[in-house]
């Protein structure tokens, strides 16, 4: 479970960078995400939600959270970020078996597979809307387009539902593999 809690760390670590360039009190909170009718704000929200959802999958309680998304969105998402690590650091939690989308599944392999994945594209649309460094890792861009594109028909389809990812955009030839895997997931580099 290293790998998972090291890639997710990693990726997080991209989030938290440009989450952190940002003042609490700062209005590009409010500036319009990639993500239809979404704000900076709201990725941060869409992020700290989803790890609740995952927590809840295997009834983890990782306490109160002491930071509101509302007054403070980056402390907000460093203790979502740090309970998450915790409890992929932690076997008893990691371990865990739950029945998913995908049947019957570990915990962490969940983590990695989907929430991992989803930070690092969040990245780049917190970026976007905030007007900061919009670089991802190379090699994460490169696992995760290579994952995604592998992917059998049927989580294709799951892949597109409207509250997961947009229809593929068309891009022109010649655009950088960060470029081709936004388009992917139903985002304009542009």
């Amino acid at each position: 479970m290293s790998d998972i809690l090291d890639r997710y760390h990693h990726i997080a670590d991209g989030f938290s960078a440009r989450a952190a360039a940002v003042p609490p009190n700062d209005e590009r909170w409010e500036a319009a995400a990639p993500c239809a009718g979404w704000t900076a704000r709201d990725v941060v929200r869409h992020l700290i939600e989803a790890n609740g959802i995952f927590f809840g999958l295997v009834d983890h309680d990782p306490g109160e959270p002491t930071c509101s998304i509302d007054d403070d969105p980056g402390g907000a998402w460093e203790e979502s970020r740090a309970a998450m690590e915790s409890a992929l650091g932690d076997a008893s939690v990691a371990d865990r078996k739950f029945d998913g989308m995908l049947g019957r599944t570990v915990w962490a392999e969940s983590i990695d597979r989907f929430l991992t994945d989803d930070a690092l594209v969040h990245t780049w649309d917190l970026a976007r809307a905030v007007g900061l460094d919009e670089q991802l890792d190379p090699g994460d861009v490169h696992r995760m387009y290579e994952e995604l594109t592998g992917c059998d028909q049927a989580m294709q389809d799951a892949m597109r539902r409207p509250d997961v990812y947009g229809p593929p955009i068309e891009l022109p030839p010649g655009g950088t593999e960060q470029d081709r895997l936004l388009a992917f997931t139903g985002r304009d580099p542009r």
